[in-house]
Parts: C-alpha cells; sequence; structure tokens
C-alpha cells in the first residue's frame, strides 16, 4: 500500500503534528473497509475516515477524506482534512471536485505518481518504516 497527501493535507497534518505511524494506521482501514462511528463510505472513491489526535483518541482527533478504489489499487490519497470542530460534510460540489481528483489518481501510471512527487503536488508517507 502507498499513502499519498495532497499540499493541503500535509500542512494540516505537520502543523497539527499528526504522526506517519496514525496516517498509514488509517489508511490500513480504509483498505481493509474498517469504519467506525461518524466514518462513511462517501462512494465515488471517497471515505470519511478520523484520525487520532496525539494522546487522545479518534472522537477529539481530526476527519479525513480519502480517495481509494477497490480493488483497483494499493494507492490511497489523502484529499482533505480538518479539525473536528470545523466543517462537517462536503458539499456536493466538494465531493464531485474530490471525486474526480480520486479518479484521475487512481488511474495515473507509476511515472505520472513520480511526476507528481517531484512538482510537489502530492507527498508520500513511507508506511513499510512504519511497521
Amino acid at each position: 500500500m502507498r499513502v499519498f497527501l495532497v499540499p493541503q493535507v500535509f500542512k494540516f497534518v505537520r502543523k497539527e503534528r499528526v504522526s506517519d505511524v496514525a496516517l498509514c494506521r488509517t489508511a490500513s482501514e480504509v483498505v481493509a473497509g474498517v469504519f467506525g462511528a461518524g466514518e462513511a463510505d462517501l462512494g465515488g472513491g471517497l471515505f470519511k475516515k478520523r484520525v487520532a489526535r496525539a494522546g487522545s483518541g479518534k472522537s477529539g482527533g481530526y476527519r479525513t477524506i480519502i480517495a481509494y478504489r477497490r480493488p483497483n489499487t494499493q494507492r490511497v490519497l489523502f484529499t482533505y482534512a480538518f479539525a473536528k470542530n470545523a466543517a462537517a460534510a462536503l458539499t456536493p460540489q466538494g465531493q464531485a471536485t474530490l471525486s474526480r481528483v480520486a479518479d484521475a489518481f487512481v488511474v495515473a501510471n507509476d511515472q505520472q505518481i513520480a511526476t507528481l512527487l517531484a512538482g510537489g503536488d502530492v507527498r508520500e508517507v513511507d508506511c513499510d518504516a512504519q511497521h
């Protein structure tokens, strides 16, 4: 499994000090189809998942919107992140936009992903180093 962050998410998780371990755990839960309270399959390859705040549980943590297409890919893309007290739902337009991003990311080949990484359009989390 490869885990990627768009720039907004990268800035957010660094500011909030969300660990790579927490991100990798959350991505693994999406791949495994594990959803708890307050988490959902939004359709169109988008999933709302909670991420635990350091020293706290998921209920007091952060919310993320993750793009993943089963079983077509082993790539997981964190497309949006926000604090619990921030926006609780995507607008239909926001969801449609993130779904288009998910579609493009899933069908991208390795060269296109490398270009995105080189251009800073996505960042990769090394989940293999977290185990």
